[in-house]
């Protein structure tokens, strides 16, 4: 898979520059991924990921076979009460935390399918905060979208933008993502001010915050996409919702067990 030709390189995540402390967050990720590649095989075996898939494809992946997070990758979660880019309480016990990019079929897969469930099982109980992380690597596309989905955020729609783009399947690097395209997309999402849409869209900011959310990917070995991490377990593709399920009510019986003095994971 080919990054996009403006990201960062993986290499400018060296000392003082990674978000989180990369070297050890790698290792505990490379043990994580063992784990979860499983569930990658089976999506691959068997469909694609699809709800359909049997009892056991859908558990090979399942979070609870990890070990207990690492501190480091609990501390990616950014709770701020004025992100645009989160949806759910600061404070909920759990946090998904999700890299995607908006030519991804299997993200859009998710946003159609298990993130709706999620809306209505998790978040609005104030179990659940998911956090989006831009993560584009299909190319100049990706990358436009992920800025101009940066912008939508600015004037308070990123989630509706974010809604209108995965509404549906569409072609990658074939200019559905072109700046046209993009503005119809943001009017579509309510975006009030276009020509302010258009200013963010290009700027040197829209540049950077995609880049910092590309590097604390990157620093943690992320390389395709969806990539999630709930409460600091890794998920790994368009999983079941079930697996989704699972995977944060045992972040919050955690949590709980936590806080009553219950002992480690």
């Amino acid at each position: 898979m080919n990054a996009a030709s403006r990201l960062p390189e993986k290499s400018r995540s060296g000392p003082g520059r990674d978000p989180v402390p990369g070297r050890r967050l790698r290792l505990v990720l490379a043990a994580l991924v063992l784990v979860a590649a499983v569930a990658v095989a089976a999506v691959a075996l068997g469909g694609g990921g699809s709800a359909d898939r049997s009892a056991t494809a859908s558990r090979s992946g399942s979070p609870s076979a990890a070990p207990p997070a690492d501190p480091a990758l609990l501390a990616l979660a950014r709770r701020d009460a004025d992100d645009p880019y989160a949806v759910g309480k600061p404070d909920a016990p759990v946090v998904l935390i999700e890299y995607s990019d908006f030519q991804c079929p299997y993200c859009g897969r998710f946003a159609r399918e298990t993130k709706p469930a999620l809306l209505r099982d998790y978040v609005d109980t104030g179990v659940l905060r998911i956090e989006w992380r831009h993560f584009p690597v299909f190319g100049a596309e990706s990358e436009q979208a992920a800025r101009a989905s940066w912008a939508a955020g600015r004037q308070g729609r990123f989630w509706q933008f974010h809604d209108t783009v995965y509404g549906k399947p569409r072609e990658r690097n074939k200019g559905d993502f072109a700046e046209k395209e993009l503005l119809a997309m943001a009017e579509e999402a309510g975006v009030e001010d276009l020509d302010r849409f258009r200013a963010d869209m290009a700027s040197d900011a829209a540049d950077e915050a995609v880049a910092r959310d590309v590097e604390e990917g990157y620093a943690l070995g992320v390389s395709s996409t969806p990539a999630f991490l709930v409460n600091g377990r890794p998920v790994l593709g368009a999983q079941p919702t079930d697996v989704f399920a699972e995977a944060i009510e045992a972040a919050e019986a955690a949590g709980a067990d936590r806080a009553q003095g219950g002992g480690d994971e």
